[in-house]
């Protein structure tokens, strides 16, 4: 009876822990990814798919999340700065704070819980159902046809969807300063124009190319580890959300800690 399509591994769980095990495959895995990405050409079709599935779709709640996020900011930290009369400069507090942490980390989370689960479900199911041995029969590769497109696509859209979201972020929380705060709409929004550098756009860009890459491969590779049945499927599932959740916010403690230091 053929196997199904197997992961590379250099050693076994016998050999060490289950979780360095796991994280030595998925490191194998995301090299075979950057190896092959060349192969994004061939399948332009499955890509731009892939692109309206997790970026187009996915528009209203990046909006949505983005716009909650900057009303709360600006309601928490202007209920604050208002003890010390300091209200004029909510503002910049919403406009940095989103684009440098929360447009990033809001957009990432949510699309590790939408994509993540998505690709492993999909790519999990068709594991399950023989249909990736039926791909290597033909001669075709599962990364080059099935993980590739996904991870570019996760690479194209992410970056967008994150500008948007610091976008609706940054308007929710002046216009909730305006009315609530009565704070200038004028004075608002030339304080933002001010205070942002080229720093912060940079650092709130690079962010989210990062989170597409581990977030799409994280959950292929769940997808494609998926063993034994349906039940199976759905634990693989939950374990991608996790730690694609996870490694947004590992991510984004190094380019705050590490990278924004830097510059």
């Amino acid at each position: 009876m053929k196997q199904p399509y197997q992961l590379k591994k250099h050693f076994t769980s016998a050999d060490m822990p289950g979780f360095i095990t796991a994280l030595q495959s998925y490191t194998l895995f995301a090299f075979e990814i950057l190896k092959k990405f060349w192969s994004v050409k061939k399948n332009k079709e499955e890509t731009l798919k892939e692109m309206f599935v997790i970026g187009t779709k996915a528009l209203l709640m990046v909006i949505t999340g983005g716009l909650f996020a900057g009303i709360i900011l600006a309601v928490e930290s202007g209920h604050s700065l208002e003890m010390f009369g300091a209200t004029t400069i909510i503002g910049r507090t919403v406009s940095l704070g989103m684009i440098r942490e929360l447009g990033p980390v809001i957009t990432g989370l949510l699309l590790a819980s939408r994509t993540g689960a998505k690709n492993t479900s999909e790519l999990g199911a068709m594991q399950l159902s023989e249909q990736i041995d039926a791909l290597q029969a033909f001669g075709l590769s599962p990364i080059n046809k099935l993980v590739v497109p996904r991870v570019a696509a996760a690479l194209i859209m992410f970056l967008p969807l994150t500008l948007i979201a610091d976008l609706s972020g940054v308007l929710g929380g002046i216009f909730i300063t305006n009315q609530t705060f009565h704070v200038d709409l004028a004075y608002l929004l030339n304080s933002v124009v001010k205070v942002i550098k080229f720093k912060d756009v940079l650092v709130g860009c690079i962010k989210p190319v990062f989170f597409g890459f581990f977030i799409s491969s994280i959950s292929c590779y769940y997808g494609l580890s998926t063993r034994g049945g349906t039940s199976n499927l759905g634990k693989n599932a939950i374990s991608s959300v996790v730690m694609s959740s996870l490694v947004v916010l590992g991510l984004d403690l190094i380019f705050t800690k590490v990278i924004w230091e830097v510059l």
